[in-house]
This record gives C-alpha cells, sequence and structure tokens, in this order.
C-alpha cells in the first residue's frame, strides 16, 4: 500500500501540472524541466527566477526533500523549486505569503541541504517583478544571428544606448521581441529594478 503521505504529494504534484495553464507569464527561460506551479506567488517567484542573473537554472517542484517532509511529519506542499548557482550551490525555496516554517529549514540544515523560504513582500517588491513578467511574454522568440550581432555590434561601438534606440536596429523579428530575447538570453542588460522599462530606458552589453 502506498504511504498516505507521499500520495498526498503525488496527488499536489499532479494537480499542479494540471493547472499551471492559470498561472501567466506561461514561458521560461531557465526552467530545466516541464514548469508548473503551486499557486500564482509561486509562479511570480518563476518570473524572479529567470531574471536573476546569479541563477544558471531552476527546476519546478523537486523532489530531493521528499524524504526530509515525510520524518518531520510536514504537512504543507513540498519546495517549489530547486536553484542551481555558478559555484555548484542549489538551494530549494518555497514561496510563502507569510514566514513559513524553520523546522523545515531546518531539517534540510541537517541534511546538509540549503533550503529558504522567499516571502510575497520580497516577491513582489519594487519593479523587478512587474519587469520580468513583461519581458517573458516573449520567451518563446529567439532573435536571429543578424539582428544579434547588429545590436551587440553597436553597443559595443557606443558603449549603451536606450531602449527606444535599439528598437529601429531590427530587421528580421518584432523589435520589441527581439530585445526582451535578448536581455532574457544574458546578451544585453537592462537595469530591472530603477523603474518599469520604458523608451529612455538604458541598454548595455551583458557584462559590462
Amino acid at each position: 500500500m502506498m504511504n498516505s503521505s507521499k500520495a498526498e504529494g503525488r496527488s499536489t504534484r499532479e494537480a499542479a501540472r494540471s493547472h499551471s495553464d492559470r498561472f501567466r507569464p506561461f514561458g521560461t527561460v531557465r526552467c530545466s524541466n516541464p514548469s508548473y506551479f503551486r499557486n500564482q506567488l509561486a509562479r511570480d517567484l518563476g518570473c524572479l527566477l529567470d531574471v536573476d542573473d546569479s541563477a544558471v537554472a531552476w527546476c519546478c517542484r523537486p523532489h530531493g526533500m521528499d524524504d526530509i517532509l515525510l520524518d518531520i511529519g510536514w504537512k504543507g506542499p513540498p519546495p517549489d523549486f530547486l536553484v542551481s548557482y555558478p559555484n555548484g550551490r542549489d538551494v530549494y525555496l518555497h514561496a510563502v505569503e507569510g514566514e513559513g516554517d524553520p523546522e523545515v529549514t531546518e531539517a534540510a540544515a541537517c541534511r546538509r541541504l540549503s533550503h529558504r523560504y522567499v516571502r510575497a513582500s520580497e516577491i513582489t517588491a519594487g519593479f523587478r517583478l512587474r519587469n520580468a513578467k513583461d519581458l517573458l511574454r516573449y520567451a518563446n522568440y529567439q532573435t536571429p544571428l543578424g539582428d544579434r550581432i547588429r545590436l551587440l555590434a553597436a553597443l559595443e561601438q557606443e558603449g549603451s544606448a536606450t531602449v527606444a534606440e535599439c528598437l529601429s536596429v531590427f530587421r528580421e523579428i518584432p523589435p520589441m521581441a527581439g530585445l526582451s530575447s535578448l536581455i532574457l538570453n544574458r546578451f544585453v542588460a537592462v537595469d530591472l529594478d530603477a523603474a518599469l522599462i520604458a523608451p529612455h530606458t538604458v541598454v548595455r552589453v551583458f557584462g559590462s
């Protein structure tokens, strides 16, 4: 007979899969498995992960903490994400409205796993989430080589340009889709925290 806790966990995951299409935007860039989200707050955190320059990749609803949660009798949902960073560190994340239960974080630490709760106030603060959602509308676009080279060459020559100036470079793809794709794929960068992306927003080569 299947353990009831494991059955409940599987049911939660299957429900998340079946209802993931409710949570916009639909596209992702660095999610390494099929994307499905427990609620809109988790979807919003996923948007932030896609524009987090320190994250290499992330996956939805990882199984690596299942035994830990079972051991402590955890009745809540499993972590929403596992995020990988360049230094080799992997972190399990829960998106929560409030503070979360520190017992989960402590239990993970005892198994030498990193876990943290990300509060709603942190997810929705400032302009970053709104900018991320705007960009991710274009997550399924890929900027053609010609447009990419034209923009990168112009930026390398000038040092920077505004969004409005960059849009005039695109010839093979809708301009905003092309620029958004280059931002999401880390060819160019804009400040996502200062304000909403606008015609005067400054664009630079990523890492410059």
